[in-house]
C-alpha cells in the first residue's frame, strides 16, 4: 500500500485560500522598536504582535537575561523534578503568585502545555468537561486528551453554560474558557461563569493569555477587571510571551492545586525547564509592567483611537474593548486581498483563516501596543478604510456573500 500523496492536500488549501506562509523577521528598525519589524527587505509597522506593552524590545529584560546567561548558561539541561529547576525559576514563581494574589504559581514552557496540563490532571473518564464554543485550541485539545466527555456551550452564553451543566448526567471536572478571546478581542462573561462552576462544583479554569498585564485597574487580568477573587476562580492560566514580552507560561491557584499539576501534569512532568535566562527576563518585564503603569494606560487609549479612527474610515468593526481589534471580511480571499494591500501600504497584519475562526468569518486581526504611535494608529485607520474599498476587497467580500 503506497502512501497517500501531500501534494494534491497543499494544492487543495492553495486553492482555498486557506495555506499557511511564515514570513521571517529580518530584524527590527533601528529605534529597536518591535513595533517595525524588517520583513523580506521592507520596514513595516507591525499590527499583529501580541507584545501589547511594548516589553518584548525593552533593554531591560534583555539584560536581566544576558547577566543571568553569564552566570547559568543558554539552557537549563533538564525537566523540573529532575535538575532543571534552578534559583531563578523558583523567584519567578514567587513574584507570578504574589502578582496573582495566589498561594503559588507553577512554571509551563508553553501555554499550549500549560492548558493541556491543567485539562489532563484535573478531568478523566467518566466526567464531563464543559468549555466556551470559541475557546483556544489548547484548551479543546486538553479537554480530549483528557479522556472526559467534551461539551461546548455557545460562545459566552453563561446562561447555556449553566443548563448544560444542570443537565449532565456525568459529573463535571472543569468548565473552562478563555478571559479575552484571541481572535474575537472580547471578554468571557467570568462572574456568570464563576457562579454557575460554584453552584456545580467544577473547578473553573480561565485561560488570561490575553487579558494579563493588560486589563483592570492594576493590570491583573479579566479577573481583576471583573472584581473575582482566588476562590471565584480557583485555576488562572496566564502566559509570559504576550504582555510581559518574553517566553513561557504558568499556573496559578492554590498550593494543592499547583501540588496536584507537579504530581499529575504531563507536559510539566516530562518536558526540559524553560532556561534561567528567559525566567529572569520575565522577571524584570514583570517589575516593568507593575512599576510603568502608564504601558497599558497608552495601549488601551490607543486601542481607543482605533477604534474612532477605523470608524471613521468606514472600516468594519467588531465589538471588542481590547488590544485585539478584529476586521470582519468574511472569506479567506477578502482577507489575504487586504492583508496585500495594507502590506503595499507599509503596515504588517495578518489575515486569519480557517480553522483558527469558522469558514465565513475569516478576518484581519489587529492588534495595539504600546509601542505604537498616534501618527501610526491614525494611518492605519486610514489604510484600512482604503483598503476595504478597493476593488479587489470589495470584489472577494461580494463573491463571499453571494456563495
Amino acid at each position: 500500500m503506497q502512501r497517500q500523496p501531500l501534494e494534491p492536500l497543499l494544492a487543495q488549501l492553495e486553492r482555498e485560500h486557506l495555506r499557511r506562509r511564515r514570513r521571517t523577521v529580518e530584524g527590527y528598525a533601528r529605534s529597536g522598536s518591535h513595533a517595525e519589524p524588517l520583513i523580506a527587505g521592507r520596514r513595516l509597522v507591525d499590527f499583529s504582535s501580541n507584545d501589547y506593552l511594548g516589553l518584548a524590545g525593552h533593554p531591560g529584560p534583555a539584560a536581566a537575561m544576558a547577566e543571568c546567561a553569564a552566570r547559568t548558561g543558554a539552557g537549563s539541561g533538564a525537566s523540573h523534578l529532575i535538575s532543571g529547576h534552578g534559583a531563578e525559576h523558583a523567584a519567578l514563581e514567587e513574584a507570578l503568585a504574589a502578582f496573582t494574589g495566589r498561594e503559588r504559581a507553577l512554571l509551563f514552557s508553553t501555554g499550549y502545555m500549560a492548558n493541556l496540563g491543567v485539562m489532563s490532571a484535573l478531568a478523566q473518564r467518566g466526567e464531563t468537561v464543559l468549555l466556551d464554543r470559541l475557546s483556544h485550541a489548547s484548551l479543546i485539545d486538553g479537554a480530549v486528551l483528557s479522556g472526559a466527555r467534551f461539551r461546548r456551550y455557545a460562545h459566552a452564553d453563561a446562561a447555556g453554560a449553566h443548563r448544560l451543566l444542570a443537565a449532565s448526567a456525568r459529573p463535571t471536572a472543569v468548565l473552562a474558557t478563555d478571559g479575552v478571546f484571541s481572535m474575537d478581542g472580547d471578554i468571557a462573561p467570568l462572574g456568570a461563569l464563576a457562579h454557575a462552576a460554584r453552584a456545580h462544583a467544577a473547578w473553573l479554569v480561565v485561560d488570561d493569555a490575553h487579558g494579563i498585564g493588560v486589563l483592570g485597574p492594576t493590570g491583573r487580568g479579566a479577573l481583576e477587571l471583573a472584581g473575582l477573587s482566588a476562590e471565584d476562580v480557583p485555576v488562572l492560566v496566564g502566559t509570559l510571551g504576550k504582555a510581559f514580552g518574553s517566553f513561557g507560561a504558568f499556573v496559578a491557584g492554590s498550593a494543592e492545586l499547583i501540588e496536584l499539576l507537579v504530581q499529575k501534569a504531563r507536559p510539566y512532568v516530562y518536558t526540559t525547564a524553560l532556561p534561567q535566562p528567559v525566567a529572569a527576563a520575565t522577571r524584570a518585564a514583570l517589575a516593568l509592567a507593575e512599576r510603568e503603569s502608564w504601558r497599558r494606560e497608552r495601549v488601551l487609549a490607543l486601542t481607543a483611537r482605533f477604534r474612532a479612527a477605523a470608524r471613521a474610515a468606514g472600516v468594519p468593526l467588531a465589538e471588542s474593548a481590547t488590544p485585539i481589534q478584529p476586521i470582519p471580511l468574511g472569506s479567506a480571499h477578502a482577507a489575504l486581498e487586504a492583508q496585500r494591500a495594507l502590506t503595499e501600504a507599509g503596515f504588517w497584519v495578518v489575515a486569519i483563516r480557517a480553522p483558527t475562526v469558522p469558514a465565513g468569518q475569516e478576518r484581519l486581526r489587529v492588534t495595539l501596543t504600546a509601542a505604537h504611535s498616534e501618527d501610526q494608529v491614525d494611518a492605519l485607520a486610514d489604510a484600512l478604510g482604503r483598503a476595504c474599498r478597493a476593488g479587489a476587497v470589495r470584489a472577494a467580500i461580494e463573491a463571499s456573500e453571494r456563495s
